[in-house]
């Protein structure tokens, strides 16, 4: 038996034991003694009777232990032109200090503190002064619009909020204030105090019960670290695209540690010293799991990036930055590869770029397609790895162990569940389907530490949203199959799956072979309605920069693809040939809208949109029926 399926299996059959023994690689206030809690099934909790606080085991221990002078966080932002890293100790030493200024404004364990900036060492810094002194941090992503940040004060109440006076972006510098005071106005709940990071490209105007940055910490006292129960909030998280109430993943102490500090070691493969890079925002899920805890929690070096894969100055920017600061294991989503593969195709920026110290290269948060696969692989010639989580998960569902074992990768597919994640493939009476077979795909309760134990405030709700569908299982969502040998496949979301006259069709599939086209620089697939076959697909497609193409030419041989390899059922007829496809500032496409454009709704523009004008350039086209 494989060190994967050793470890996968101890973990199912003797759960609590495998986690007692996870639980071993952090340090606790009290050692646990309970691991599971299910006396309020489906609603579990781990290590019910035990305390630590999380910003010791990132920083403070790591200083006690002697890796003080080693560099915890490099800050690399290529569109202020800075570049700074902090030790262990200088930023132990930052947060206990920002942590103190938080203490005498009132915060305390359990207060929430809404965090909206730039990616700044200081948004990292807030986040972890928050753990300190065992309260709630909110992040929302800095520059999110007024309407969105205010329904996320409304729900999580903070007793402070904390943000940079703007953001900088290639090109352009987006000033916060603005929407913050339109997100306050609206508000039902007001903060006691707002601290502002002026950053000298935008400064706030403030009002004079609002501080500076500077000011906050001027007269602050380093703070300690407050124990907490395992089972308390860490963090709150809403989830992007949320309409009404929002919907805010909670993440506890106790499991949240223990989670990430396995995973990094043992999925990402990464060791205390070497530095890892995950190219997101401390806004989204990633950023928080990957950029700030997972790699501080092991005594790795992690990069905090302030810039874009292309614009920023260019598509070799990933490249620069992977090689001058010697990243060991990086991790980015798909989009961001697809956006340098348009601009560079043939990698040309990657010359003079020493990568040797470059061992693996993670990628995930949309579905892998195999041309990107394929071509960072060839380009960078490391092991390139899918993984597929959530947002609720908070860490790999699915991936290639690259610390437990070099499981080989199959493209299109984010390999094998990781320990403690019972996944299954059921059809819609909850039955496993065997290999092979499309379903929905199902996680066994309980899910293992560091996944939601619920939604903020609202146990009904979490039971309602995930746990009622199929019953003992979490519903991901997402509909997928395994093959015969364990691997899981997942093909996009439920929603996703479309309905060609009976024909239960993958807009995944159709994609991937419209990504094959040696033109095509990134695609998506929509099922619309059809009256005669109830939906139809439609794609659009991105040309690859600097080639020139018969729009007319290439549809053709688009439909002529799908139709040889998915077959004439698959009824697709039209492709479209478009500068962009509208995406999220994670970088997911944003084809629920799309679809409802083009079904005739009056879409409104997501909260979570990263290009605006694209998405208000793309209606028409939507909207127009191919005469």
């Amino acid at each position: 038996m494989g060190a994967y399926r050793e470890a996968y299996e101890r973990s199912i059959t003797d759960p609590e034991g495998f986690w007692r023994e996870a639980a071993a690689g952090i340090d606790w206030h009290r050692e646990p003694e309970r691991i599971l809690d299910d006396t309020e099934a489906p609603i579990f909790r781990w290590f019910p009777d035990a305390e630590l606080n999380t910003c010791h085991n990132a920083v403070d221990r790591h200083v006690d232990s002697g890796r003080g002078e080693q560099p915890a966080l490099i800050y690399d932002s290529p569109v202020t032109g800075v570049v700074r890293a902090y030790s262990f100790r200088e930023l132990r030493d930052e947060v206990a200090l920002f942590a103190g200024a938080l203490r005498r404004l009132g915060v305390g364990p359990g207060d929430r503190v809404v965090i909206y900036m730039a990616m700044v060492p200081e948004a990292v810094i807030a986040m972890l002064a928050c753990a300190r002194l065992g309260a709630v941090h909110s992040v929302v992503f800095g520059g999110f619009g007024a309407r969105e940040l205010s329904a996320r004060i409304d729900d999580a109440r903070p007793r402070v909020i904390v943000a940079s006076s703007c953001g900088i972006e290639a090109g352009r510098v987006v000033p916060y204030q603005p929407m913050l005071d339109a997100a306050l106005a609206e508000s039902a709940h007001r903060p006691d105090r707002l601290v502002m990071l002026q950053r000298p490209e935008a400064p706030a105007t403030l009002g004079k019960e609002d501080l500076t940055w500077a000011e906050a910490v001027a007269e602050a006292e380093p703070a300690e670290c407050v124990p907490v129960r395992a089972t308390d909030p860490l963090y709150i998280l809403y989830t992007s695209g949320t309409t009404g109430r929002p919907k805010g993943v909670v993440r506890d102490n106790g499991g949240h540690a223990v989670a990430l500090r396995w995973s990094m070691e043992n999925i990402f493969g990464v060791r205390p010293g070497e530095v890892f890079w995950a190219a997101s925002d401390v806004g989204w899920v990633v950023g928080h799991s990957y950029i700030v805890y997972g790699p501080l929690l092991t005594g790795a070096t992690t990069i905090l990036y302030e810039g874009k894969p292309v614009g920023t100055p260019d598509a070799g920017a990933f490249w620069r930055v992977a090689a001058e600061h010697r990243v060991a294991a990086m991790f980015t989503a798909p989009t961001a590869i697809r956006a340098i593969r348009k601009e560079d195709p043939e990698g040309k920026l990657l010359e003079g770029c020493d990568l040797r110290a470059l061992r693996l290269f993670f990628l995930a948060g949309e579905r892998l397609d195999t041309q990107t696969y394929a071509w960072a692989g060839d380009l960078l010639g490391v092991p390139v790895i899918d993984n597929w989580w959530q947002t609720e998960t908070g860490w790999p569902i699915a991936a290639s162990p690259r610390g437990l074992e070099e499981l080989p990768t199959r493209p299109g597919s984010p390999s094998v569940p990781m320990p403690g994640y019972r996944v299954r493939v059921v059809d819609e009476a909850g039955t496993a389907v065997p290999p092979g077979q499309e379903g929905a795909i199902v996680i066994g309760l309980p899910l293992p530490p560091g996944c939601l134990p619920t939604l903020w405030q609202d146990d009904e709700r979490y039971v309602r949203s995930y746990l009622t569908a199929f019953q003992g299982n979490y519903l991901t969502g997402d509909g997928g199959m395994f093959d015969e040998d364990g691997y899981l496949y997942v093909l996009g979301r439920t929603d996703d799956v479309i309905n060609v006259a009976g024909h239960r069709l993958s807009t995944g599939a159709m994609e991937e072979v419209l990504a094959a086209h040696p033109a095509v620089a990134e695609c998506a697939v929509i099922g619309v309605g059809d009256l005669l076959k109830g939906q139809v697909p439609r794609g659009f497609v991105v040309v690859k920069s600097g080639l020139a193409t018969d729009p007319e030419r290439l549809e053709a041989e688009l439909v002529a693809r799908v139709r040889d390899r998915i077959g004439p059922v698959a009824a697709l007829r039209r492709v479209d040939v478009v500068a962009a496809l509208p995406k999220t500032r994670s970088g997911k496409i944003l084809r629920g809208t799309m679809r409802g454009i083009a079904d005739g709704r009056d879409e409104p523009v997501p909260s979570t949109i990263e290009n605006p004008d694209v998405l208000e350039a793309l209606r028409p086209l939507l909207r127009t029926p191919r005469q």
